[in-house]
């Protein structure tokens, strides 16, 4: 059966959270250790990540997690049109020019538009309006990811040609046990393929960025614990690694309302995307990457001590959490979409496993 055409799956105008993935062309090791030649592209995985933290700030888009491989990237992205809709003429325009300046400073990055350049786009309705349906299409994102990272090695090898595979891949989530089995796949995409042996090892990824805010937050974790939950935790300016991806919790209460902008100018949005909290995600993904995984290589070692523990973070109500969490993520993972029911069933069989963090509690 013949690949969907994009247009009839990702709509720009919908709020939808999809799962892409780019692969380098021959998916020969472009960002990584070069088996054949020896040479090293290592860094081209931070400027992967600088791109997408840069593309967070201006994009109508909330990156929910990702990784960055030695010849692929994983990201799960989540359209917003909803906050796009609140923005106005001026500020659709000043961010397009942020990604397409017309001038540039000294050091390369983006001058500040002067007002012509923003009235150029804001008096032709035509073009307003195709500039602000691409600030929330997640095409564009990956373009501009793919596009930005593709003239730099080439200019860096001294060469010309395609860089990335022709067409991304795409799979739109459609339930939170879809979503939350993706999340853990990509944040373990390291440890399956054996370059890391633990989530807090795992170099350019989602989950890696999380642990290292935590990591800074030990100190004062108790004195912080009870001024601010970690819900709101997430939510401040105090995350300097992950302050641009999407926070893990979400409130159905609060964070359903209205779009949630966010006022740090790092994201498009506070609203998480998991009814469990971050604790709890990285809980259920230590759990996971124990679990030995067919046709990969792989897993993290049984002789390590949760992860808790192992980034000193303070586990006193961890059960509360789990009955908290455990039985609204059950409800969640019962109402799957007929096109998620495998996802669903994978997830219901996580909380019965024993040993799992997320099985409920008596």
């Amino acid at each position: 059966m013949p690949r969907l055409a994009r247009g009839e799956v990702i709509d720009p105008a919908e709020i939808q959270v999809v799962h892409c993935i780019q692969r380098c062309v021959r998916r020969a090791f472009l960002c990584g250790d070069d088996p054949v030649t020896g040479q090293s592209f290592e860094h081209r995985r931070e400027w992967i990540r600088q791109r997408m933290e840069y593309l967070a700030s201006v994009f109508a888009v909330d990156c929910l997690t990702y990784t960055v491989m030695h010849n692929h990237i994983h990201v799960i992205l989540r359209s917003r049109p909803d906050v796009l809709a609140t923005w106005t003429d001026e500020e659709v325009a000043r961010r397009w020019l942020r990604l397409f300046p017309h001038r540039r400073n000294e050091d390369g990055s983006p001058a500040e538009p002067s007002a012509p350049e923003i009235n150029m786009i804001v008096n032709d309705p035509d073009r307003l309006s195709e500039r602000r349906r691409r600030l929330s299409d997640l095409s564009w994102w990956m373009r501009c990811t793919a596009e930005n990272i593709a003239r730099r090695s080439n200019a860096e090898d001294g060469v010309t040609g395609h860089f990335w595979e022709g067409r991304y891949k795409a799979v739109v989530l459609l339930d939170e046990a879809s979503l939350l089995a993706c999340s853990a796949y990509v944040d373990l995409n390291p440890v399956r393929a054996a370059i890391a042996a633990a989530p807090e090892s795992s170099e350019f990824t989602g989950a890696k960025d999380r642990i290292d805010d935590l990591a800074t937050r030990q100190e004062s974790a108790r004195k912080d614990r009870s001024r601010m939950s970690t819900h709101d935790w997430e939510r401040s300016r105090r995350r300097t690694k992950s302050g641009w991806l999407s926070p893990v919790e979400i409130n159905e209460r609060e964070d359903a309302i209205g779009p949630d902008a966010d006022s740090s100018g790092r994201r498009a949005s506070r609203k998480g995307f998991l009814s469990i909290s971050m604790f709890s995600y990285l809980e259920l993904l230590d759990w996971t990457g124990r679990q030995i995984s067919e046709g990969k290589s792989g897993s993290i070692p049984s002789h390590l001590a949760p992860i808790l523990a192992r980034i000193g973070l303070d586990c006193h109500g961890w059960c509360d959490l789990v009955k908290k969490f455990g039985r609204t993520f059950k409800r969640a993972a019962g109402t799957a979409d007929s096109m998620a029911n495998e996802a669903a069933r994978r997830s219901q069989n996580w909380l019965c496993c024993p040993g799992n963090p997320l099985a409920p509690i008596a």
